[in-house]
């Protein structure tokens, strides 16, 4: 997901109404070409030319399939498509968050992909990637690119400071200090949102819910603890205060991206708009580490990162052509061009060339993969972060307590998840 990032493309909601009929749309007269829609959820600035770019050549390769191109912005394209899906007129090939897939999958809204077309190269996808795509045994999406959040840093700051990249979060309030003394500036800058929040949890070995025991975590001990950790890099020498405004996301990488803060917590995604800034000019400048651990000395973060997905109430040819297309979207050639043009990160080995390895920022992410940690396939597990949007933000502007905040999420997820234990 892209952790509610202001998307640059306005899609009026009539246009979303007329292009949002895969189940019945055949596109052209009986004898002509199939017209599959396509609901894309990326950057439509930095990322969606290249998609539109690989439709052309994929239309080229084959005549018989016509793809018609919606960007839809990310932070109503869940909502949107379920709606659609409900009145059985969603697109026939959706840009899906990882996080998406169980809930979708559930409720009969995505097609299983496994031994189609779309999937016929499973064995050379990353194989956490595909167990995210998963639900129940099956496959209701292809790894289409992955992320996942690193410490990010201006290694020119760091140097003038004479620190390093931080190991753990003492270490890093040790360093924003001296980076402050040296410099300046402020030597980190987190955010209030709770899927970046994430990491706090599993540097202390814990989750919002325990999945398989069923119980609810978000208010546990060692939940408390995390949260603790990240509500006191809010207040300190070098450490910036929370932004609780509705555009803290754009005010906090704006800052990284010309010098004014030395380092954030940040996702492959942004690479591209790292590079514009006046601090990473040189791309050399941008330094990539996995985030701090926490306590038990465990480093992690969310995988991240979105799948094709092949709606299931299109009929029959279009979910063929649909699938046709999702296997030449996700193939080793358009990853490559796609890394290439966009600095995302792909989700299979033979994309990973020695030319987008050159990419620094793409080298830089491909490291930290390693310490990302997958989502349950829980359907509610999305969900759980929304609650904790809104009391988090609360509780690093000062409203309430911490303790107050978690029972309150505590109480919410409750309701999304009844069958769970607190």
């Amino acid at each position: 997901m892209r952790r509610g990032i202001a998307a640059t493309a306005l899609v009026a909601s009539f246009a979303l109404a007329a292009t949002a009929c895969g189940g019945s749309d055949s596109g052209d007269k009986a004898d002509g070409p199939v017209t599959i829609t396509w609901w894309d959820t990326s950057n439509a600035t930095n990322e969606a030319p290249t998609y539109k770019a690989l439709i052309k050549d994929f239309e080229a390769a084959n005549k018989g399939i016509k793809v018609k191109y919606v960007n839809v912005p990310f932070d109503q394209a869940q909502n949107k498509f379920d709606t659609a899906a409900g009145a059985s007129g969603a697109p026939d090939v959706l840009r899906s968050d990882v996080g998406w897939t169980p809930a979708f999958a559930k409720k009969g809204y995505f097609l299983p992909l496994d031994g189609t077309e779309a999937l016929a190269d499973q064995a050379k996808f990353k194989p956490n990637l595909i167990e995210q795509a998963q639900y129940e045994g099956k496959t209701y999406g292809v790894p289409f690119v992955t992320d996942t959040l690193a410490l990010v840093y201006n290694k020119q700051l760091f140097q003038k400071a004479g620190v390093e990249a931080p190991k753990n979060w003492d270490d890093l309030k040790k360093a924003a200090a001296t980076i402050k003394d040296k410099t300046g500036v402020d030597g980190y800058w987190g955010s209030t949102q709770a899927y970046y929040a994430q990491t706090f949890l599993y540097g202390e070995g814990t989750d919002t819910v325990d999945a398989a025991a069923k119980k609810i975590t978000v208010n546990s001990p060692a939940a408390k603890k995390g949260y603790g950790t990240w509500l006191s890099l809010f207040s300190g020498k070098g450490l910036h205060k929370a932004d609780t405004t509705a555009d803290a996301y754009a005010h906090i990488q704006d800052a990284f991206v010309n010098g004014k803060v030395a380092a954030i917590i940040q996702g492959p995604w942004e690479i591209t708009n790292f590079y514009k800034g006046s601090a990473f000019k040189d791309k050399g400048n941008l330094g990539i580490a996995t985030v701090p651990a926490g306590s038990t000395g465990k480093a992690g973060a969310p995988t991240g990162g979105h799948n094709l997905s092949v709606y299931a109430g299109s009929d029959s040819a279009h979910q063929k052509a649909a699938e046709k297309f999702v296997g030449f979207m996700t193939s080793a050639k358009s990853q490559t061009q796609i890394a290439l043009k966009n600095s995302t990160l792909p989700t299979r080995d033979d994309a990973y060339t020695a030319e987008v390895k050159a990419d620094p920022g793409i080298a830089g992410y491909q490291t930290v993969l390693a310490s990302a940690q997958p989502r349950p396939a829980l359907p509610e597990y999305s969900s759980l972060l929304t609650p904790l949007d809104t009391e988090l933000n609360s509780i690093a502007g000062g409203k309430e307590s911490l303790d107050k905040g978690l029972s309150n999420v505590e109480v919410s997820i409750a309701k999304l998840v009844p069958d769970f234990s607190k």
